[in-house]
């Protein structure tokens, strides 16, 4: 409390809201809304149960604060040329959000 005025110390609630992205679902489904927090750190695994590596980025259009690809450091075991999403210049797999099935202990995508 700030002198006694009944007001919180500190920032206000404003200033350390998490940030919500927000992206469309597709017609066919898609992950609900989520925040961003929520995917920092988490491991991806296929439908099929391979585990494919850790989030390492998001990528999102800036004008319509859609999400776009989920950017992934590959697991050290597995072989790149058996996995068919694309990759970047640094070899990290470009999953697009509308593969995401579910975000629980993994981010779970449609292989």
């Amino acid at each position: 409390m700030r002198g006694g005025t009944g007001e919180p110390s500190g920032p206000s609630a404003k200033d350390v809201s998490p940030v919500e992205f927000i992206y469309e679902q597709s017609v066919t489904g898609g992950m609900p809304d989520i925040l961003a927090e929520n995917l920092s750190g988490k491991a991806v695994m296929g439908s099929d149960g391979t585990e494919l590596g850790m989030l390492y980025n998001i990528t999102m259009n800036l004008k319509t604060g859609t999400l776009a690809d989920l950017v992934v450091e590959p697991d050290e075991q597995i072989d790149p040329d058996n996995v068919d999403f694309p990759t970047d210049e640094e070899g990290n797999f470009e999953l697009p959000v509308q593969r995401v099935q579910a975000v629980k202990d993994y981010i779970v995508v449609q292989r």
